[in-house]
């Protein structure tokens, strides 16, 4: 039987919102990291934005101090799950990609660090993790073509004796301070203990997340590193209540003994009426032991101890783990959730942004009308532009820049 070209009807175009809700997050991009990111911004924004009662994990009604620290610390660890996404998923790259691959890696650290600044001049109090978030891409160039297993080991170390380290070298220069120290050293997020955190989802990122059962063996890992953590910090606070509170206040930036060099003014050389009288004599009075000792079982948000480096990041690893397992089966309910983590940059921006133009320079907010209604907008405007242009601004200008330096092609735009 033949047919008439005119009678043949032509396929009915597929409309863009079909194509979206069909399509976006379908593999190979796994959707639950994109719903991980998104809960990274959302909690991130509730730390700036609440004022929570102090966390008890038996009263439920203390949960939203979960957002304080812990958001941060899953932002990171995502970060190094990106760039083993970015370079090769559960193979390693060639020898012959490295150039390419390190050379992207390094131009989308500088365009987020430069961000990161240009949000910091906004006056805000908010910390801006984008310019610590940058320098972990560049950093992260070096670890490319790192085995799992290497990837782990130093992690573990740089877990367990960095934040000890870093408390003893604190109280051996009597808390110094600059710009460099507070990037690589003591500030809010120290490049020499957060790059476990890196190293830790770099390593991830190699696994299979595609499998059901990589994703609850990464949920055990997650919780039992949690327990561990919380455990050693739960210990560590009872012996320091029983022992008289033994060890030193991780909250003050300078102790009894730092103080006493300028106290008396005048000459500040030894043996002075300043009471400076030898090195060692004021080293006593920092307590260099003690500090690194509780820098061992410290776990406050943001104290950069080994117990929250450990108990906060294994709550990272599980909440990733329960988002790869959510997203299939609740896919419909998450769509405008991993919308939002699809453009984490952009959405976190944003919030910097509308914070600095609401409350003005160095203005504290305390509002969980803001906070939803911040959330609820993000959330609708981050779904129109998904479903309408793809990959969000901020991404797609990283994304175009890192292509044309390192010479890759641009990645298709995920709808």
């Amino acid at each position: 039987m033949t047919t008439i070209e005119g009678d043949i009807a032509p396929p009915r175009p597929v409309s863009t919102l079909r194509a979206w809700f069909t399509g976006f997050g379908r593999p190979p991009r796994l959707m639950g990291l994109d719903v991980a990111r998104a809960l990274a911004v959302l909690g991130m924004m509730a730390a700036h934005l609440l004022t929570t009662p102090e966390l008890s994990l038996l009263d439920p009604s203390t949960w939203g101090a979960l957002v304080h620290g812990r958001p941060a610390i899953l932002f990171a660890v995502l970060a190094g799950i990106s760039v083993a996404l970015m370079t090769g998923r559960t193979r390693l790259p060639d020898v012959s990609e490295l150039p390419a691959i390190r050379l992207g890696l390094v131009v989308r650290g500088a365009v987020i660090f430069v961000i990161g600044l240009v949000l910091e001049l906004l006056g805000t109090p908010i910390a801006v993790i984008l310019t610590f978030y940058g320098a972990l891409y560049v950093i992260a160039a070096a670890f490319v073509r790192w085995r799992v297993s290497h990837l782990l080991a130093v992690a573990a170390v740089l877990s367990v004796a960095g934040p000890p380290l870093l408390a003893l070298l604190k109280a051996l220069t009597f808390h110094s301070h600059g710009p460099g120290a507070a990037l690589v050293l003591f500030g809010t997020y120290p490049l020499t203990v957060w790059l476990a955190l890196l190293l830790g989802g770099m390593a991830i990122g190699r696994m299979r997340l595609d499998r059901t059962r990589d994703r609850v063996r990464l949920l055990v890992i997650g919780v039992v590193l949690a327990a561990v953590g919380y455990g050693i910090g739960a210990l560590g606070a009872a012996a320091g209540t029983l022992g008289g509170s033994a060890y030193p206040d991780s909250a003050s930036s300078l102790s009894d003994g730092s103080l006493s060099l300028s106290a008396s003014g005048g000459d500040t050389g030894p043996g002075s009426a300043s009471g400076w009288e030898s090195y060692f004599t004021q080293l006593g009075g920092q307590d260099p032991l003690g500090s690194a000792l509780f820098a061992l079982i410290a776990v406050e948000p943001h104290s950069g101890g080994t117990a929250e480096i450990v108990g906060s990041g294994g709550f990272a690893v599980a909440v990733i783990a329960l988002c790869l397992l959510a997203s299939a089966p609740l896919r419909w309910m998450l769509l405008p959730v991993a919308a939002l983590g699809s453009m984490p940059l952009s959405a976190y921006s944003a919030h910097v942004l509308s914070y600095a133009l609401i409350a003005g320079p160095g203005v504290f907010l305390d509002s969980f009308d803001m906070w939803l209604w911040s959330a609820v907008v993000l959330l609708v405007a981050s779904t129109l532009w998904s479903i309408l242009l793809g990959r969000g601004p901020l991404e797609t200008l990283l994304s175009r820049l890192s292509a044309a330096v390192s010479g890759t092609p641009v990645p298709r735009s995920s709808r």
